[in-house]
């Protein structure tokens, strides 16, 4: 009960923006650059402050961390060249499936979620999570979209973005047990990080405020898709990790990651390609909606 009390009050966040967008108070250019703030300065401020709580995270989860998230992506990997053959009769679509399949938002919703479910410190288990996800956007990501299994765009810059050097920065700090970092520096870094969660949602809800019922109604693939993303896949890794014996906390929230909707990343690289963003943006859209109950569902199976 008390974790989909979390997720109404979320909810509630995302109502507000979605009021804020109709009202005229968001939307647009301010949107782009809260967005542009939240990922480049609130959202480092958040995983750094997860080690700055007067308690350490467990340095000794960092290699289960790595383990169970190499793992999932190898698997993911693999279902999303599988199975999208028979999610949709469309070739051209197998590529857009598979990455929506493979990849959830972790950076934008997936950071906020984690912290208001597990607590604050679970906030740097899901930036090392985080580490191999990224990579993976760029590297597998980018052949599902171009449809090209020779080719290989990868480009190391998207390794020092500054969400991950925060996570680098993080890991450094739990590994070498920095525990006397001063107030004058955590407190302003805790502060700013706390603009996160909120700012996320209201964004969300603002983005949901311009959209057309019509665009929300999606076709049968988008509601498979959906299902297989928030639902399915989550379940069946988690039955599997579970059989292979992580520890439970690396294993709840490693599930609840991928539990996220479609990754943003999807458009932006359906864009770069030059592959028409219509299916990925319905995807990433109902996914986003779905997750409002989908979350609070799976984070109540997952605590029992």
């Amino acid at each position: 009960m008390e974790h989909i009390n979390i997720m109404l009050i979320l909810l509630v966040v995302v109502i507000v923006g979605y009021v804020a967008g109709k009202l005229e108070y968001m939307g647009g250019d301010f949107d782009r650059r809260l967005s542009n703030i939240i990922i480049d300065i609130t959202c480092p401020a958040l995983i750094l402050s997860s080690t700055m709580g007067g308690t350490l995270p467990d340095r000794r989860m960092i290699l289960p961390l790595l383990a169970i998230s190499v793992l999932t992506y190898l698997m993911l990997t693999v279902v999303a060249w599988w199975l999208p053959r028979y999610l949709t009769r469309r070739t051209e679509d197998n590529g857009v499936v598979g990455f929506a399949l493979m990849f959830g938002n972790v950076g934008f919703i997936g950071y906020p979620i984690v912290g208001a479910i597990f607590g604050h410190e679970a906030v740097f288990y899901a930036a090392i999570l985080n580490v191999v996800n990224t990579l993976s956007v760029f590297t597998v990501g980018v052949i599902l979209v171009k449809g090209e299994k020779s080719s290989l765009a990868f480009k190391p810059q998207v390794l020092v973005s500054m969400p991950m050097i925060a996570a680098y920065l993080a890991i450094l700090i739990v590994a070498l047990g920095i525990d006397n970092i001063p107030m004058v520096i955590s407190q302003p870094i805790t502060m700013i990080g706390n603009i996160t969660v909120p700012g996320a949602l209201l964004i969300i809800g603002s983005s949901m405020s311009r959209l057309s019922w019509r665009a929300m109604m999606g076709s049968r693939v988008v509601y498979v898709t959906t299902a297989f993303r928030l639902l399915i896949l989550p379940l069946l890794l988690y039955g599997l990790f579970y059989l292979l014996g992580f520890d439970t906390l690396v294993l709840n929230i490693n599930t609840l990651i991928i539990a996220m909707p479609v990754a943003t990343y999807g458009t932006i690289l359906c864009l770069r390609y030059g592959h028409d963003t219509t299916l990925i943006t319905e995807i990433t859209l109902i996914s986003t909606l779905f997750s409002v109950v989908s979350i609070p569902l799976v984070a109540q199976l997952l605590m029992g």
